[in-house]
């Protein structure tokens, strides 16, 4: 495998107006930087870059051991891109990643950070233990199991229960290139419960900052409001808001980038 230093795969979408920060845009597990393809024409007025995150399409050979790792592979690539304002917007995954960059690694040219459905880390020693194992399990049935029969079993856990059959057909296809062992390191890498708990740097982080989520996807929904974060809601869609529901999830990121645009928060 590839060190944690290398770069990451990289897609500089272009156009946009250049005096603006770039939008960085990081996929869930299991996924690429193509998932943001539905919502990338909303955001044309925008320089935009989306990264394969490692042990998945491009950065498939990329391994990391822990968000620190993954975080310093975030900057190095965008060093590498010669990107120095940027805005983050990650989903799942990628927005866990996101956040820890920002709470924990966060350089001069970070200018905004926004998430869906992204938890901010567990405080419960018990549910960090739990939440290991399951996600060790997982780990194991990628890397020794066919890709196709474990993502038949992945897209039935509950935070997916809105998709329906066609749907979670869709994703097993689209998902099926993956490599098992690969996605099984970053997997138990970037375990929810080898993450800080973030929330209190979170609280004052000074950044602008959102929550986006699926007003079906009942743990993101109900996390953001018990933790009081400042959450949107993305109608008529589940865990995955942004391919649900690509206008309205536009319609509701693009007001809260709009402060970035005359620089007001610029670094």
């Amino acid at each position: 495998m590839t060190p944690a230093t290398a770069t990451w795969a990289a897609t500089i979408r272009s156009g946009g107006d250049q005096s603006r920060p770039y939008l960085v845009w990081l996929h869930g597990l299991l996924g690429t930087g193509e998932d943001w393809s539905p919502i990338l024409p909303f955001f044309s007025d925008w320089p935009q870059v989306t990264l394969d995150l490692p042990g998945h399409g491009g950065s498939t050979s990329v391994e990391v051991r822990d968000f620190a790792e993954a975080s310093l592979g975030l900057s190095r690539t965008l060093a590498a891109l010669k990107i120095r304002r940027y805005v983050l917007m990650g989903y799942s995954l990628g927005g866990r990643i996101a956040l820890y960059h920002a709470c924990r690694d966060r350089g001069a040219g970070l200018c905004g950070l926004f998430v869906e459905g992204a938890h901010p880390g567990l405080v419960d020693r018990t549910m960090r233990e739990q939440r290991l194992q399951h996600d060790l399990e997982w780990a194991r049935r990628f890397s020794q199991r066919s890709m196709a029969g474990v993502l038949a079993e992945w897209y039935r856990q509950p935070v997916f229960s809105d998709l329906t059959a066609s749907q979670r057909w869709q994703l097993c296809a689209r998902r099926g290139n993956n490599n098992g062992v690969a996605v099984a390191g970053m997997l138990a890498a970037t375990s929810l419960a080898r993450q800080p708990n973030l929330l209190p740097e979170l609280q004052t982080l000074s950044l602008p900052f959102g929550y986006l989520c699926g007003e079906r996807d009942e743990k993101f929904s109900g996390l953001a409001r018990q933790e009081r974060l400042p959450f949107s809601l993305v109608p008529g869609t589940g865990h995955n808001a942004h391919r649900g529901n690509p206008p309205a999830f536009a319609g509701l990121l693009l007001p809260l980038l709009a402060p970035l645009i005359k620089g007001t928060h610029d670094a």
